[in-house]
């Protein structure tokens, strides 16, 4: 396969932390080490040059933006700056573009795409249906549900193909009517960055003493990760193991509304809180603090936090819902549960005080974690472009 020039454009990149930020990342990185070369456009995040100093295999393109008014996280990027930099792109002679989002770098993509005469791709990444409403709560679900369904499969009739992580999500797309050729390839992980963490460092400098069981949420706080379910789950368990302690890692819009049910339940004491955690090593120690992982997020389209628990050989205790179903397969290295506080609190009580059944899991994890190596899935995708450049260069003919 001759090497490949790929233009990708995303509404979100770092320092945002999402699964989108992480999935462009690691594929670009990966793909550049196959030989690939690999422009990322995303906003700019105001005047900081949040690139300086990375050392990446690939080129970032920041593009001015503007604040989103219901999500100060997120920024709208500006498309008459995209447009101006069109003959600068035309010099690169990419041969494809990959769409990640489907906001402004939806429409921009397919613009630029044409304007510089190669087929574009898009990636579906996020759940709409089980999104939008969590964000726009006045509006009848119903409703909601509707425009996702038509806002998804306009655009992703669009595109000459679709990346898709799950079979779970490409099963919802085609009963949308959306007949555009996909590939299932989800996010690979970076098995060497997820080898090793230091569990006791973490409690060192947090002040949790060695001994105190300890579940791990290493997740956005956002309404749709359903975070509230394991808050209220973890009453039951702390009703069984007393001294339990809930570490949570990350930030987002609804973090000052699950600290305040933490109060309301009596949980003060048995939370923790982190915001996020930088990837240097922090997170895999945060990672590794714990006896268990926790998760029950019902939108997810992959669930990547559940791979790099288990590459660090935490066992899991999760429900299994869209995109995590096929991430925890036949429960090779987790406890599944159902949505249910009483059963999700009685898996994580045998975690936490059956040390020979953490041990088992903890090694199938390991090795369950190996078969999403992000090398593999990168060549994919890899092959994926090559076929979609090769079916337009045959259509021109």
């Amino acid at each position: 396969m001759r090497s490949m020039r790929v233009l990708m454009i995303s509404d979100v990149y770092f320092p945002r932390v999402t699964g989108v930020s992480t999935s462009i990342q690691t594929f670009a990185r990966e793909l550049g080490a196959l030989g690939h070369s690999v422009t990322v456009m995303v906003p700019d995040y105001g005047a900081r040059d949040y690139d300086a100093g990375t050392n990446e295999a690939f080129e970032i393109i920041r593009i001015p933006s503007r604040y989103l008014p219901i999500d100060p996280e997120d920024r709208i990027l500006q498309p008459f700056k995209i447009r101006r930099l069109t003959e600068t792109l035309r010099a690169r002679q990419f041969d494809l573009v990959h769409i990640q989002t489907p906001f402004i770098a939806h429409y921009s993509g397919l613009a630029l795409a044409k304007r510089l005469g190669v087929p574009v791709i898009e990636s579906y990444h996020t759940f709409f249906e089980h999104y939008l409403y969590h964000y726009v709560p006045w509006v009848p679900a119903s409703w909601m549900r509707h425009a996702a369904r038509h806002f998804s499969t306009a655009q992703c009739n669009g595109v000459a193909g679709l990346v898709v992580p799950s079979q779970a999500m490409l099963a919802v797309l085609r009963e949308y009517g959306i007949n555009t050729p996909a590939e299932v390839i989800p996010t690979g992980i970076d098995l060497k960055q997820f080898s090793q963490g230091d569990g006791y460092r973490f409690r060192t400098r947090y002040g949790i003493a060695p001994e105190r069981p300890v579940l791990v949420l290493v997740s956005r706080l956002a309404f749709e990760k359903n975070i509230a379910f394991i808050l209220k789950a973890l009453v039951r368990i702390k009703a069984e193991v007393p001294n339990v302690l809930l570490v949570v890692a990350g930030e987002g819009p609804a973090q000052q509304e699950l600290t305040r049910l933490a109060e309301q339940l009596g949980l003060t004491n048995h939370t923790l809180f982190l915001g996020y955690l930088n990837r240097d090593g922090s997170l895999e120690d945060c990672y590794c603090a714990g006896q268990a992982f926790v998760f029950a997020s019902r939108t997810e389209t992959q669930g990547l936090v559940l791979l790099e628990a288990m590459a660090l050989g935490v066992p899991v205790v999760s429900t299994a819902v869209m995109g995590t179903k096929e991430v925890l397969g036949d429960g090779q290295g987790a406890l599944i549960a159902e949505e249910d506080e009483a059963d999700f609190a009685c898996k994580a009580v045998r975690l936490l005080t059956d040390a020979t059944l953490r041990q088992r899991l903890a090694a199938d994890a390991v090795a369950h974690a190996r078969e999403w190596s992000a090398p593999v899935l990168a060549e994919r995708l890899a092959q994926y472009y090559a076929q979609i450049v090769a079916q337009a260069n045959t259509s021109r003919m």
